[in-house]
């Protein structure tokens, strides 16, 4: 049998331990940040050709898109909670040149993937009507949302074993097979929409069946990178549902699952809450405040982004030599990410304060109440960007290391701790301004208690190399 030490991706793996760390970051990055905005193009495809209907059947479309995003979070939920649960262990792992472990564990993450997928179908199949109603769609514009998430549920398990590819091949240092995968599936995506939408006719369900289509082409590409270079290679037989296994999945999960599900809830409280305040405002309508919600919601996404295609970079990079137990190098790295972030976060915050019209115009099918609400959602939420640049940064140490109660605590801070409370009391004391700062406000709020929280992580990392983990 092959030991460890003889195994061909020892080399690199060492690597990831003594190159210097701003060098491995920006190298890291470079293909993640490619990859996020090439997936924020195709999700932005989806809403620009629905909107370019235009009339009020674009509106209810755009509408239709941002009620079934839940649904989109939800299913990136359970692909993020095994493919970083698993992918954070993994790079510890490798960390400590333990590459049959690693191998295990990538292989047991995938089939954990597949089946939360298949779950999802066969539920959101047969519940999809009032799924959809409980998503905050309004009868105007339910029969478009029920067509959208059929597609969408009918891809739900490529869909999740895609997430959690994607973040198993990034912890391996590998970014780059990240990125084709995603790229290849956006790329088609883009493609496929304006056949679909506009010259097929098929409105918002197009738009489903596009991303439906490029999301299971995503996953073949990523699973035939996984037998690429030195990739760690997926085989049923390295299957192991252990207790050990699923442990490890659960608790470097746990903070992902808790973001990207609050993240669902959240989109789902702020739909609903948005139809009950356009339905009680003058001269506003339900499905109008929707879609601009759902447009800034997209713009905003984007931005953010690049921050996230920063920290995948980081991530590897923190899992590795945390797990060597070089804290020196997890610290230098935590602190370049830090400024990184936060010259990012103050040309957006610039950007979008000076000239939200212009970007909102982006879609310039949209009707003008849209777009005119859209402005002001858009401000709002710029106005807080800024504190990004910490919180980002300090969740995914804690998760990548392992610090599950910390990392799950401030994962669900946005929106589960601030958000959803917020949108459903603000509302209802200050109508449509009360809506429009309940993000501003829970991004605030999550800032706050990250410093605490991050303080520390960062205390426990100025102990010398070497000293045993806490």
């Amino acid at each position: 049998m092959q030991t460890q030490h003889a195994d061909p991706r020892r080399e690199k793996y060492l690597k990831m331990t003594t190159t210097p760390v701003e060098q491995l970051i920006l190298k890291l990055s470079v293909p993640t940040i490619a990859s996020m905005l090439v997936t924020a193009a195709y999700n932005l495809a989806d809403t620009y050709f629905v909107s370019t209907i235009g009339g009020r059947e674009g509106t209810y479309s755009v509408a239709a898109v941002s009620v079934a995003f839940s649904v989109m979070a939800l299913i990136q939920a359970f692909g993020f909670f095994v493919g970083q649960g698993s992918a954070n262990t993994i790079s510890r792992l490798l960390g400590r040149q333990d590459v049959p472990k690693a191998s295990e564990l990538a292989a047991t993450g995938l089939f954990c993937a597949g089946v939360l997928g298949l779950l999802i179908l066969i539920l959101g199949e047969i519940f999809v009507a009032p799924f959809a109603g409980l998503l905050g769609a309004k009868e105007a514009f339910l029969p478009h949302t029920v067509a959208y998430l059929r597609w969408i549920f009918a891809a739900a398990p490529f869909m999740t074993c895609s997430f959690c590819l994607n973040n198993q091949l990034r912890f391996q240092g590998n970014a780059v097979y990240a990125m084709i995968g995603v790229v290849s599936g956006a790329v088609l995506n883009v493609a496929l929409d304006p056949i679909f939408i506009k010259v097929l006719h098929m409105n918002a369900e197009g738009a489903a069946l596009a991303t439906a289509i490029s999301q299971t082409v995503s996953f073949l590409v990523l699973l035939a990178g996984t037998f690429r270079g030195d990739n760690l290679r997926i085989h049923l037989n390295r299957i192991c549902l252990s207790a050990e296994n699923l442990l490890a999945i659960i608790r470097g999960g746990l903070p992902s699952l808790l973001r990207q599900g609050f993240a669902a809830l959240s989109v789902t409280t702020l739909n609903n809450m948005a139809g009950i305040v356009g339905e009680a405002t003058q001269g506003i309508d339900a499905a109008s405040l929707i879609a601009a919600f759902g447009l800034v919601s997209k713009i905003m996404t984007t931005a953010n982004y690049v921050i996230i295609g920063l920290g995948q970079g980081y991530q590897p990079v923190c899992g590795f030599n945390y797990g060597a137990k070089l804290y020196s190098r997890v610290r230098k790295a935590f602190w370049f990410l830090v400024k990184a972030t936060a010259a990012w976060c103050l040309v957006v915050v610039v950007f979008g304060e000076l000239f939200a019209s212009r970007v909102v115009n982006l879609f310039p099918d949209a009707e003008p109440l849209v777009k005119q609400l859209a402005v002001t959602i858009l401000r709002f939420q710029c106005a807080t960007f800024f504190v990004n640049c910490w919180v980002v940064p300090s969740n995914m140490s804690q998760q990548t290391m392992g610090w599950t109660a910390s990392a799950s605590t401030l994962a669900m801070a946005r929106q589960g701790l601030f958000l959803i409370p917020f949108a459903l009391v603000l509302p209802r004391l200050f109508g449509l301004i009360g809506l429009e700062i309940a993000q501003p406000l829970a991004d605030f709020c999550t800032f706050l208690l990250a410093i605490p929280l991050q303080a520390r992580v960062l205390r426990h990392l100025s102990q010398p190399d070497g000293e045993a983990e806490a």
